[in-house]
């Protein structure tokens, strides 16, 4: 083992990770928080199974799937680690997965031991459109290393009431934390991901949430195709980090209402 371990979000980044020369152990982080049931304990194993329950039934995928790919590699935030990397983006999916990495590790992880950091762009100099790192190549993810930001206790302390927030949908509570937070530290970047998830959980006149109406109004205006679709969503929405399943969801639950006929 070695002494230094990167938590990836996702295996596009892993891919071109791997032909870095960066030294370190390797641990991709699965999971997509920002979709399905959570509770505020996430080491528990309650938590754990409802996950995979939902997981397994919203991507029609075998619960042992979930347990080979997401849960197995979570046993190295036990280790003992000198250095542990955070690789998360600015989106709300990224952002949520990182509060849940930083939940984890407050309950697993002895914090006095490592030196943590976190990388966590939300551009690159002359990428047009910057979706994220699984966009660059090695030499740039190496760039972004070298620029990463150390995280302290304060850091993980804001993260923790975060996600305590987030878990407990209220969501009057979380506006009235977010506007009454005034230093962000390194994690300046979770401030406008879940405004992003406000406007999300809100409803419109028209009873449907803010990306649902943005899907609608894709469609209104005569983009039926599934592909189209997610390329006109993510022009104007890649704050949300959604891939093409997830956008599924939404699609499917206009679909229910008879809004969309895909």
């Amino acid at each position: 083992m070695s002494n230094i371990l990167h938590i990836l979000n996702g295996d596009s980044t892993a891919y071109t990770f791997e032909q870095t020369g960066l030294d370190g152990d390797i641990l991709v982080w699965r999971e997509i928080l920002s979709q399905g049931p959570l509770q505020e304990d996430i080491s528990s194993a309650d938590f754990w199974k409802a996950r995979e329950e939902w997981i397994s039934k919203a991507f029609n995928d075998r619960p042992e799937h979930y347990q080979e790919y997401v849960l197995n590699p979570l046993a190295k935030l036990s280790e003992p680690y000198e250095e542990i990397t955070l690789w998360f983006e600015f989106d709300l999916h990224c952002q949520l997965n990182m509060l849940g990495v930083m939940a984890m590790m407050r309950k697993r992880t002895d914090l006095s031991a490592p030196a943590i950091y976190l990388v966590c762009p939300c551009e690159y100099p002359g990428v047009a459109d910057f979706r994220g790192m699984g966009e660059l190549n090695s030499d740039q993810l190496e760039d972004l290393y070298d620029d990463r930001e150390r995280l302290n206790e304060y850091e993980f302390n804001l993260a923790s009431e975060a996600w305590k927030l987030y878990v407990s949908g209220d969501d009057v509570a979380l506006e009235k934390w977010i506007d009454g937070n005034t230093f962000w530290g390194a994690l300046r970047l979770l401030k406008p991901a879940l405004q992003a998830h406000l406007q999300r959980v809100r409803l419109n006149e028209n009873g449907l949430n803010h990306i649902e109406q943005k899907l609608l109004d894709i469609y209104k205006n005569g983009i039926k195709n599934k592909q189209a679709i997610y390329e006109d969503f993510w022009k104007t929405e890649k704050i949300y980090g959604m891939g093409d399943l997830e956008i599924d969801i939404y699609l499917q639950r206009l679909a229910d209402k008879k809004l969309i006929d895909l």
